[in-house]
């Protein structure tokens, strides 16, 4: 078994055809015990559950009828909350019945509370409930599970009827999301503090992706991209690119399942991009781990600008100009820091000393976060 790609997202092989033949066979024997000489009614809750009701039906030795319920409470890799019903049962078919639900999963619990309801307005004379796989970790109800065929942690699986953006419902085996767990983080300072430079480096050593507006905006520029046309129309203006183009250039970047971590360097350079920034992460199941801010005092920082516009051609080359795009800085750019100071996320060091010497202290901070997996 190969890792396997589907839509935007990367899984690898988690429970092989074999073990979960032994968990079906498993839930048969426990479930043909329970109903003795009855006849129940399985209600088979689609679409997950139509492989696994399969393979059920035909290793249940008894007699039995099998009804099918579709609900839905999943987008993308998340549940909603929101469970719908799309295929009812007749309540006459359960009245007075031993009836046993089969599910796929049972995770959150949402989907099983609403099967539970709607199905107990039938008038069954029991209710029970079998799933092939449970997720203790993230059960949040309280009604019992009475057949479970294999407990797994709280990871996103697809396979054997499960599906992501219903693709992988046809794979024989289980899959789960793959998870990265590499930092991604910001990191922040002052023009002339050496956040190019160092970014570089960290991204050269530990093998992550660099982002950088400047160079970012040159690329699509350059490649004559959609978004490339309509930032270069605004800089040709001598206006800020707004803000919307650069987040719809940074999705395009971590969109791509091979990034495995990132370094954002000159963004966010305001709260309102900060959170931005976070909406979009978020939205791939991502977090900023950290803003390290390099600290260097102001009269280090015009010095070295006004060395580095000698020979760089950068109209930062006297002082006035300088220390106005520092208190640009300060005024814009500098709060920041008190939002991620706010989730706990914000850490310090000291950007005065030779390059690598700087370069150290950054990875020890770096070394001293503690990550979450992330896919």
């Amino acid at each position: 078994m190969k890792t396997i790609k589907l839509q935007d997202k990367i899984f690898e092989p988690y429970i092989s055809k074999e073990q979960i033949a032994r968990a079906v066979k498993k839930l048969t024997g426990e479930i043909e015990s329970y109903a003795g000489n009855d006849e129940p009614v399985f209600v088979v809750v689609l679409k997950g559950s139509f492989i696994f009701a399969s393979d059920f039906s035909k290793a249940y030795t008894k007699n039995a009828v099998f009804e099918f319920y579709r609900l839905k409470s999943y987008e993308g890799t998340a549940s909603t909350g929101d469970v719908k019903i799309l295929l009812d049962i007749p309540a006459k078919s359960l009245r007075g019945k031993k009836v046993i639900v089969l599910e796929d999963i049972v995770d959150t619990g949402n989907t099983l509370e609403k099967i539970i309801e709607e199905l107990q307005k039938k008038q069954p004379a029991e209710l029970k409930i079998a799933t092939l796989f449970y997720k203790p970790e993230a059960y949040q109800k309280t009604y019992p599970v009475d057949f479970i065929g294999m407990e797994i942690p709280n990871d996103f699986i697809v396979g054997y009827g499960l599906d992501y953006d219903e693709l992988g419902r046809n794979l024989p085996e289980i899959y789960r999301l793959k998870k990265r767990n590499m930092i991604d983080f910001i990191l922040f300072g002052p023009p002339g503090a050496g956040k190019g430079t160092q970014a570089r480096i960290l991204r050269d050593k530990l093998g992550l992706t660099y982002i950088a507006t400047g160079d970012m905006f040159r690329h699509h520029i350059k490649n004559e991209t959609p978004l490339g046309k309509k930032a270069k129309v605004y800089i040709e203006r001598g206006d800020l690119v707004p803000d919307e183009i650069t987040i719809d250039m940074i999705k395009e970047i971590i969109s791509d399942p091979e990034v495995k971590g990132i370094i954002f360097d000159g963004f966010p350079r305001t709260v309102r991009q900060a959170k931005f920034l976070d909406k979009l992460m978020a939205e791939k199941d991502l977090i900023i781990d950290a803003l390290i801010a390099l600290e260097v005092p102001e009269e280090i920082l015009v010095k070295r600008l006004l060395e580095r516009g000698k020979t760089s051609g950068r109209s930062d080359d006297n002082e006035e100009t300088i220390k106005y795009r520092l208190k640009q800085y300060h005024d814009k750019t500098e709060p920041v820091k008190d939002y991620y100071k706010q989730q706990g996320k914000y850490y310090e060091v000291d950007g005065v000393g030779d390059i690598e010497e700087v370069n150290q202290r950054l990875l020890n901070v770096i070394s001293g976060i503690k990550l979450r997996e992330k896919v």
